[in-house]
């Protein structure tokens, strides 16, 4: 039922829902990032405060310059990309004015999961991202440790356990490191793939962490 799942959350999407899906961390909640309405929604679901930003996740590196302004060597973007690592980039004037409208930047997501990245090439825009969970309670590795939220989504896609549930480890999202700065690196939440992350920026890169 592959194929119907990527149909049926599609649909859901298409029609300004919100839709669980598992990715390469932790489970999230997805919408399309250029529906305002939508993108309230996810506001309301996470009781999130609105200058909280989201993320926006896109199945290929390709799309990533529609909607972002890079600054950084493509092979860098490859280098990390798919994988658990947000990039925080300038936004381009594509990008849906009502998301994150207080900010000029804005995060990149690209999972390493095939279902997240198949849903993602299958909407014609970015998709909207966040963690599957209220604000400032723990993140969510398992469909049933949010059920507190499944009635107000429209589906909910069960890719099984992400990780070792048992690991605080496996709970920590993807790392978020700040690149819209030429030449320099800030990290914004340390995660899951922090120092492999680093290493790449600083050794093969040469960029230096902003003071």
């Amino acid at each position: 039922g592959w194929s119907e799942a990527v149909a049926a959350a599609v649909s859901a999407l298409r029609a300004g829902g919100l839709v669980a899906v598992p990715t390469d961390t932790v489970y999230g909640v997805a919408c399309l990032a250029q529906d305002s309405g939508a993108v309230r929604s996810i506001y309301s679901l996470k009781g999130r405060n609105g200058r909280k930003p989201l993320a926006i996740c896109l199945g290929d590196v390709e799309q990533l310059y529609r909607y972002c302004q890079v600054n950084v060597p493509d092979q860098l973007l490859r280098d990390l990309l798919p994988g658990p690592v947000t990039l925080v980039l300038n936004r381009s004037e594509e990008l849906n004015k009502d998301l994150n409208p207080f900010t000029s930047l804005v995060g990149v997501r690209i999972p390493n999961h095939p279902f997240i990245r198949e849903l993602a090439r299958a909407c014609s825009g970015p998709l909207a991202l966040t963690s599957a969970n209220i604000s400032c309670q723990a993140s969510t590795l398992t469909v049933s440790e949010f059920k507190d939220l499944w009635p107000q989504l429209s589906l909910v896609i069960d890719g099984g356990p992400i990780g070792d549930v048992q690991s605080p480890e496996c709970r920590l999202g993807s790392t978020v490191v700040d690149l819209s700065v030429s030449g320099k690196f800030t990290i914004i939440r340390p995660g899951c793939a922090l120092a492999s992350t680093v290493e790449i920026l600083r050794q093969k890169y040469g960029l230096v962490p902003e003071s």
